[in-house]
């Protein structure tokens, strides 16, 4: 699994910084989370192919988080893109970007999909037979999701010496991966255990911007490998936190421990601060693994 950071930064672009974006690759899923402004430009700074992308789950509909959604579209289009592309997003997100395309007589020559949501109960959005992404209602100033990404477990995996030893035809051996019992050429039954081991724990990914301190999600992400989570303000000026319906990198910290992740990734940082290195620190004094996000940063898991 890859994360690819476009931007992490709260409200406003600056020279230097973006807002929200971030491209996740999973199970060889590529999908976009997120779409600020600059988003294009950094897709192409960090070298993703527009093509590549068929699925954007857009968190909410504050700009920070969508403004450069249209403008990808239209980009698309130019590029004589013929792929169809699916926007999961809150309601209204379809009406926001149709108005725009009707508006400058950019309708896309390519199938668009939106897929709107409402829900203030988790949904699953989308599966395939390799990945499946939830939504994780949040709590901010409007209707917001997270999104959980997860792989589906994968295939056994096949002892081979075992299997040999035990005079088990080669044709069968799919079925062993697939946690079948066999019968061997010996005609004896042989328990898929024997010859064949778990596969891999399957990896996921729970994106959580933005949103104020929300205990209620824990039981959703528990034990999940990786947790980006929004960490807009330090303590110093925790006071901010509630109002906004932001957190704060110890809050992001107490979600990570109560929901016992692997790895958490801190961002959404608000941009008056000089340096984002304190949001590690603070947050270390409740959880030990702690990264930060940064533009152009990208984490392997």
């Amino acid at each position: 699994m890859k994360l690819t950071i476009l931007g992490c930064y709260a409200a406003t672009p600056r020279s230097f910084t973006n807002p929200t974006a971030q491209v996740l690759d999973i199970n060889n899923h590529l999908f976009m989370i997120d779409c600020g402004e600059g988003s294009q430009v950094e897709l192409r700074r960090n070298k993703i192919k527009f093509s590549k992308i068929k699925h954007i789950f857009i968190s909410h509909l504050h700009g920070d988080h969508c403004y450069g959604l249209v403008g990808l579209i239209s980009t698309f289009r130019l590029l004589n893109r013929d792929t169809e592309l699916h926007v999961y997003g809150p309601k209204g997100i379809k009406e926001i970007i149709t108005l725009q395309l009707k508006l400058s007589s950019s309708w896309t020559n390519y199938p668009l999909y939106f897929h709107e949501l409402e829900s203030k109960e988790s949904q699953l959005i989308y599966e395939d037979d390799k990945v499946t992404v939830e939504t994780i209602p949040l709590k901010h100033r409007i209707y917001t999701n997270g999104f959980l990404f997860k792989e589906k477990p994968g295939l056994r995996k096949l002892l081979v010496n075992e299997a040999v030893e035990q005079n088990i035809d080669v044709s069968l051996y799919q079925s062993l991966k697939m946690g079948k019992d066999v019968v061997s050429n010996d005609g004896v039954t042989i328990a898929n255990h024997l010859v064949t081991a778990d596969p891999e724990p399957p990896i996921s990914y729970a994106y959580c911007s933005d949103t104020m301190y929300y205990p209620e999600i824990i039981p959703q992400i528990k034990n999940a490998t990786v947790l980006y989570h929004e960490s807009t303000f330090l303590e110093e000026n925790k006071e901010l936190a509630e109002p906004t319906k932001h957190s704060t990198a110890i809050e992001a910290a107490t979600i990570a421990k109560e929901a016992q992740v692997k790895n958490l990734i801190l961002g959404h940082y608000s941009t008056r601060y000089g340096s984002i290195t304190p949001f590690k620190s603070e947050a270390e004094t409740v959880f030990p693994r702690v990264q930060l996000a940064d533009d152009g940063k990208t984490f392997e898991f």
